[in-house]
């Protein structure tokens, strides 16, 4: 299990845009990955699991994978937020 703590930076936080990202990008690894905040967990694979997390701006969310993948698969979704979903 990997798991990489990272912060919502964009402004808007989670919404549709970025929720469809982080799914997609899940969704081309083999692990199973998941987002945590404040010890609720969703399946990142999920658009409604992530949306229901209600996650905005400079909340710390943990990504967690678990597979054969898993490095490359935490690192990818942690990306994103890195990036800010490409929004700003």
């Amino acid at each position: 299990m990997v798991e990489r703590a990272t912060v919502i930076k964009n402004r808007a936080g989670i919404h549709a845009r970025p929720a469809a990202l982080i799914v997609q990008t899940a969704g081309k690894y083999k692990s199973r990955v998941f987002l945590d905040k404040d010890g609720e967990r969703v399946n990142a694979k999920s658009i409604m699991g992530i949306i229901t997390l209600g996650a905005g701006y400079d909340t710390k969310i943990v990504v967690v994978a678990e597979g054969e993948d898993e490095e490359a698969a935490a690192e990818a979704v942690a990306q994103l937020f890195d990036r800010r979903f490409e929004e700003e």
